[in-house]
């Protein structure tokens, strides 16, 4: 799916989701009417939908939590990398789930804590030769 298609496909069960609200709590949006919502559009407590779930995993899983390349990450997901630089990392980045480096993307701490995986030890800069 293409970045319009999707920021389209979302307006339109947003809509919906509105016009749901005005019939079912007579056009009052309560925490109950948005949580609804949210899980018609399978987006969790953090924010995060399916193809936000699945790039997380992939770089963790497939890439050992990067750097990898946007252009992998697209691949290995079946998306657009426009769509993917564009669409999903601003948000990624912005809630600190995701880092941009000159190497390439890095799943953060966070990413691993909300899959309930146990993030890496972190290098402090240099990796250890020798033991002793």
């Amino acid at each position: 799916m293409r970045a319009g298609n999707l920021i389209w496909s979302r307006e339109t069960a947003k809509k919906g989701y509105r016009a749901n609200a005005q019939v079912k709590a007579d056009g009052v949006i309560t925490q109950a009417v948005a949580a609804e919502a949210l899980a018609r559009l399978n987006v969790d407590e953090f924010g995060l939908d399916d193809m936000d779930a699945r790039i997380l995993t992939t770089i963790i899983e497939k890439f050992g939590g990067g750097p990898v390349g946007l252009g992998t990450i697209a691949a290995a997901v079946g998306e657009d990398s426009g769509t993917l630089e564009e669409v999903y990392e601003p948000y990624l980045l912005q809630q600190g789930f995701l880092e941009r480096t000159q190497r390439g993307r890095v799943a953060t701490a966070n990413a691993y804590r909300r899959f309930g995986i146990t993030p890496p030890p972190a290098s402090g800069g240099q990796a250890v030769l020798f033991d002793g």
